[in-house]
């Protein structure tokens, strides 16, 4: 074909006439001019990615793991995420499987061809939304199939779909940069069209945990057509067993993140003795122990002389002001630095 038209040539026309007239009807061998052709069948269409799942699995992973740390600075609380793992089904049979009302969100992930599916449970908004507003993160179930969801909830979801957002953004990007842009939502999967009903679409499922009490869903939908096209890069270029610094960086942060919020035992010492067995089995009530008190009361935690402080009250509840910290000290006490014995 010519680059700047459309219409034929005149060699090309020349060509296809000299085909017509030589040997009519009988097929020609050109692989010794082209080499290896792959022998493809129109009627049948290939669904088949051509790679091992394993690596939409991968970018899932990244995926949890920046949007759990997305999700932690937003809500203030580390909720557990279980990745399942991706699996193909027919269209079709993905939406038979969802019941009304959920967030349906339809996206387009730049490059990827077509349009993409995120998926919110109810319990999962829900019980970010408590959870947003200083509430233990209830969701609630039992609504109606046409309910509607408030601006409130409504402001909650796009909280999400940003964190969603980037989290993508992150994890593709050891593939390739994407962009993805919000399209529209819906409360009834039905209403939803991303491919024909007999087409294949990939699901990455994730369970999500905010609470004790409540665990929703978040699937993430791409059409089988728009990871065909890249299934060279997928196979090149995602390693199972490679992080990025960048992910390295994050899983630190995350991890000192979440070990601040772990929940210590303190306690409050005023003074303590020491008496024999056979004493302490002799105690009733009434009886009166002596012991010498020090001059300042010791904050342990978790069994460790931490600080230094007073005792008192503040608007009618006991209280304690932190005089100083004895932290470092005690640890040398209880284990002193080799070579000064």
């Amino acid at each position: 074909m010519a680059d700047d038209s459309r219409q034929l040539t005149e060699e090309e026309v020349a060509a296809l006439s000299q085909l017509e007239s030589e040997d009519s009807g009988v097929s020609h061998d050109i692989s010794s001019e082209f080499g290896y052709l792959a022998p493809h069948n129109l009627a049948n269409e290939d669904r088949t990615i051509g790679i091992n799942l394993g690596a939409i699995d991968m970018i899932t992973e990244r995926f949890t793991r920046h949007f759990r740390l997305g999700l932690l600075e937003v809500l203030r609380s580390s909720p557990k995420i279980h990745v399942d793992a991706v699996k193909t089904v027919v269209f079709e049979k993905y939406l038979s499987d969802l019941a009304p009302p959920l967030s349906v969100n339809t996206i387009r992930i730049n490059p990827l061809r077509g349009s993409s599916l995120v998926v919110l449970d109810p319990n999962v908004v829900f019980a970010a939304l408590d959870n947003f507003f200083g509430g233990f993160g209830r969701g609630i179930a039992g609504l109606p199939p046409g309910r509607m969801f408030t601006p409130t909830e409504t402001r909650i979801i796009n909280i999400m779909m940003e964190l969603i957002f980037a989290s993508l953004k992150e994890a593709w990007a050891p593939i390739m940069p994407i962009e993805c842009e919000y399209v529209s939502a819906e409360i009834n999967p039905q209403f939803v069209q991303i491919a024909d009903e007999k087409d294949l679409v990939v699901v990455c499922h994730l369970s999500v945990e905010i609470s004790e009490a409540e665990v929703g869903r978040i699937d993430i939908v791409y059409p089988f057509a728009s990871l065909k096209p890249i299934r060279d890069e997928l196979r090149a270029r995602v390693q199972s067993d490679t992080d990025t610094p960048r992910d390295a960086d994050l899983w630190h942060d995350e991890l000192e993140t979440s070990a601040s919020y772990a929940e210590l035992e303190a306690v409050v010492t005023l003074g303590e003795t020491e008496i024999a067995l056979h004493q302490f089995q002799s105690l009733r009530s009434g009886d009166v122990l002596w012991f010498k008190k020090y001059e300042e009361a010791q904050m342990v935690i978790e069994g460790v002389p931490v600080f230094a402080a007073d005792v008192g009250t503040v608007k009618g509840q006991v209280a304690i002001q932190i005089v100083n910290s004895n932290s470092f000290s005690a640890r040398e006490e209880r284990n002193p630095p080799i070579g000064d014995e």
